[in-house]
């Protein structure tokens, strides 16, 4: 009845013409048998592969009115989290510390809140455009426990200049570019004087400042995911993130998140960015 009301509606964008349909058929299918609501899974994918980049959209995905602001962004994220369940692990009680450094739209909070109900996160996300989206996200999910720090995380508390890029890809920066906006900052450090479970870096370039500064408390982070991003003329530092890691007593593990078939030849590069890499710390003992 509801998706029938809202396909009378007249919709400025085609997209969400679209989302409605998806969902009044979802509805008709909740009956019906299992490859029925696959089906609609896989309708969904396609609408969202097809759009446009940085159109605003929802989809109903995660089970409910999920919105976002680029789909591209939407769908690797929801691949990566949801699908091969990059930020699993075995949590050693029933209510895991996790610190969401990056936490975008909330598709990483909704995995960790589905997966693990009791646990006690606190997620930063400085863009206020997308912070805005993980408000509501997550609100729409009813998990209104969810600690929202509408910051990016330094090795200060100050102001920084960031480039707002419109989804997943901001960043701070230091040189001339369009979309600067000023954010606000806390020292990451000063949220690691207790026991963590799952520590989550995703910050667009600014992890391995955060990394150096935040040594000294890593042996209270029982598991870390980093996000590590090379930019083109710029120097690579991840040696010091990864020696800085195992000096914290991690055992290391890499998944490339592009790969070139022929560096020597010819450099790939993706929004200034000639590697990206997750980078997994975990322990082999139960210390923390």
């Amino acid at each position: 009845m509801y998706a029938s009301a809202v396909l009378r509606c007249n919709f400025p964008n085609d997209p969400m013409k679209q989302f409605f349909r998806n969902l009044k058929r979802a509805i008709h299918n909740a009956s019906a048998p299992k490859n029925a609501s696959i089906s609609h899974v896989q309708s969904e994918r396609q609408r969202l592969a097809a759009l446009p980049r940085y159109v605003e959209t929802a989809s109903d995905l995660p089970g409910f009115f999920f919105i976002f602001p680029d789909a591209a962004s939407f769908l690797a994220s929801w691949d990566e989290i949801f699908g091969k369940e990059i930020y699993n692990f075995n949590p050693v009680n029933d209510a895991p510390r996790i610190l969401d450094c990056g936490a975008n739209v909330g598709v990483s909070c909704l995995y960790f809140r589905k997966h693990f109900p009791n646990a006690r996160i606190t997620a930063f996300e400085p863009d206020p455009k997308i912070f805005a989206y993980l408000q509501t996200n997550l609100t729409n999910a009813g998990y209104i426990d969810v600690k929202l720090i509408p910051k990016g995380v330094w090795s200060s508390a100050t102001t920084l200049r960031f480039q707002s890029e419109g989804s997943d890809g901001g960043r701070i920066c230091n040189g001339e570019a369009t979309n600067i906006i000023n954010i606000p900052t806390v020292r990451l450090r000063d949220y690691l004087n207790e026991s963590v479970d799952l520590l989550k870096i995703d910050i667009e370039g600014a992890e391995t400042e955060v990394i150096l500064d935040i040594a000294p408390v890593l042996k209270n982070v029982r598991n870390i995911f980093v996000e590590y991003h090379s930019f083109e003329k710029q120097p690579q530092t991840i040696g010091k993130l990864v020696q800085t890691l195992i000096d914290a007593g991690f055992r290391i593990h890499f998944h490339p998140m592009n790969v070139m078939p022929r560096p020597f030849i010819k450099v790939d590069s993706y929004m200034g960015m000639d590697m990206q890499l997750n980078i997994f710390g975990y322990r082999t003992d139960s210390k923390v």
